[in-house]
């Protein structure tokens, strides 16, 4: 027989703190109670479970006030927030007893409440309600569901995080930042052919579209109307004429803008892109990570300098 484990004691406290460095989303929870009225809390433990059938999963505390309506529900939605609903989140967080009140909301396929402006939202029939200790654990087979271009909410360490840069952070890098962004388009990634050879788009500051020498002016003046996802990378390049702070992000560009686009961009295949065109080495490094980790549909964010730093993951596949 194989010796008892000596198990030393659990810290509860500590292992919380220890889960809440993993980065979440914040979701809000909801379904029609028996009256045909509304009810709602906010969750950052939700996740997906599978593609086929469709399921997705959240868990409820046992202690919650709602535990028992949900444990009953047969259907429910979940609305992933949107980067400017934090008071969104905090109106279902709390005790208030008029929440829909306080927020746009409209029902879907099932009839349960899916706040409005969210960056996601997946409505569904109750497949499985499952006991796990302190929780249960609520799997619903999605019936409906959207998405939008917000930038969702995030949760770390016990408070909101942002995956987009605020205006404020990219003017606190001083003057010699630049702000650029990696775009992809339906047949690939777009590039600028300039006389030192292939660049991204890029500014000395993000906003505003009026001024040329912005990211968003620059992508107007190309005739781009590039939506911005998260950040990509923040590096800082030591020396030449490119030294700084470097911050690039992720987006696209609509795949009917081809028409229209600059005499100066190329549209080039994830797997031809000539590397040796690129004369900026970071940059060269970065788009490498990028084509890797997209083929991986695994993106984190780049921290550090052009020769060493670290990749912190946002979002894995499952």
């Amino acid at each position: 027989m194989s010796e008892p484990l000596n198990e030393q004691a659990f810290d509860s406290l500590e292992f919380r703190r220890a889960l809440s460095a993993f980065v979440t989303g914040v979701t809000v929870v909801t379904t029609v109670q028996p009256d045909g009225s509304p009810r709602g809390f906010t969750a950052n433990s939700f996740t997906s479970v599978s593609l086929d059938p469709p399921l997705i999963l959240v868990c409820i505390a046992k202690t919650a006030s709602s535990h028992a309506l949900f444990a009953a529900t047969d259907h429910f939605a979940v609305s992933v927030l949107a980067e400017d609903q934090k008071p969104v989140s905090g109106v279902f967080a709390s005790r208030s007893p008029d929440k829909f009140a306080q927020v746009a909301w409209r029902a879907r396929s099932t009839g349960a409440p899916v706040i409005d402006g969210a960056s996601a939202a997946f409505d569904c029939s109750t497949h499985q309600v499952v006991d796990a200790g302190d929780h249960i654990i609520l799997i619903g087979r999605v019936v409906d569901f959207f998405h939008s271009n917000a930038s969702p909410l995030g949760y770390c360490r016990g408070a909101y995080v942002h995956f987009s840069l605020s205006q404020e952070a990219l003017a606190a890098t001083g003057a010699r930042t630049q702000v650029g962004a990696i775009l992809e388009h339906r047949d690939g990634l777009l590039l600028l052919e300039t006389k030192d050879g292939l660049q991204l788009p890029a500014g000395i500051k993000l906003e505003p579209e009026t001024d040329a020498g912005s990211l968003r002016g620059v992508l107007r003046k190309l005739g781009l109307a590039a939506h911005l996802d998260f950040i990509f990378a923040v590096f800082e390049s030591g020396s030449g004429p490119s030294a700084g702070v470097h911050v690039y992000y992720r987006g696209r560009v609509g795949s009917g803008a081809a028409a229209m686009m600059d005499s100066t961009i190329r549209i080039v295949p994830l797997p031809q892109i000539p590397w040796a065109e690129l004369r900026d080495d970071a940059v060269r490094s970065m788009l490498q990570r990028y084509v890797r980790e997209r083929s991986e549909d695994a993106f984190g964010i780049y921290v550090g300098d052009s020769e060493a730093g670290t990749v912190q993951t946002l979002a894995q596949s499952r």
